[in-house]
């Protein structure tokens, strides 16, 4: 496909605007379970070494939430309804696994990290195919670079010395894609 050719959609696919309703939504809402992630690993780990690590990633989560709040005025997106279930299940999560220990609350950053990197990364080649969404790209891609560098700090924290590490991960990856899913389209 050339630079000025568009992606052809077929019968039943999206257009090009429920398509970025859809990714507006479903980032405001992960950026908003990232928040209270850290907020309840924060909760738990507050006095630990790791407290400015997870502080920081904390911050930079909430000015992703920010811009998104933005997004979703500007562009009149309506949040997900489930918010108040991701308010819940992300301090839960965050505090869960804190209570496992600080390895484990990096498992859980390096499992949810590498799930928005894949889906940012998803949603940065949709775009890059429609070629006309320049700002909202170069957004994404921020904020998924910014996404890894939380996942690589968390690995050099010791995340995959946490107690059945694969196991965690691959639970909290699992809950992730699911509450992408789930966000995209309710």
């Amino acid at each position: 496909m050339t630079a000025t050719q568009k992606p052809h959609r077929m019968p039943g696919d999206p257009s090009k605007e429920d398509m970025l309703e859809s990714m507006i939504r479903v980032d405001h809402a992960g950026e908003y379970g990232a928040v209270r992630i850290y907020e309840g690993q924060l909760a738990v780990l507050g006095k630990s070494a790791d407290r400015a690590d997870i502080e920081h990633m904390a911050e930079q989560e909430r000015e992703h939430l920010a811009r998104f709040n933005d997004l979703i005025r500007a562009n009149r997106v309506r949040p997900t309804v489930l918010m108040p279930l991701w308010h819940v299940a992300g301090f839960a999560l965050g505090a869960g696994t804190a209570l496992l220990g600080e390895k484990a609350a990096h498992a859980c950053t390096v499992a949810v990290e590498e799930t928005i990197d894949e889906h940012y990364a998803e949603q940065v080649a949709a775009l890059d195919a429609e070629g006309d969404q320049q700002e909202l790209r170069d957004t994404f891609e921020k904020f998924r670079l910014e996404e890894l560098e939380h996942r690589d700090t968390a690995l050099e924290k010791g995340a995959e010395d946490a107690p059945g590490y694969e196991v965690l991960k691959a639970a909290v990856k699992t809950g992730s894609k699911l509450a992408i899913w789930l966000s995209k389209r309710v």
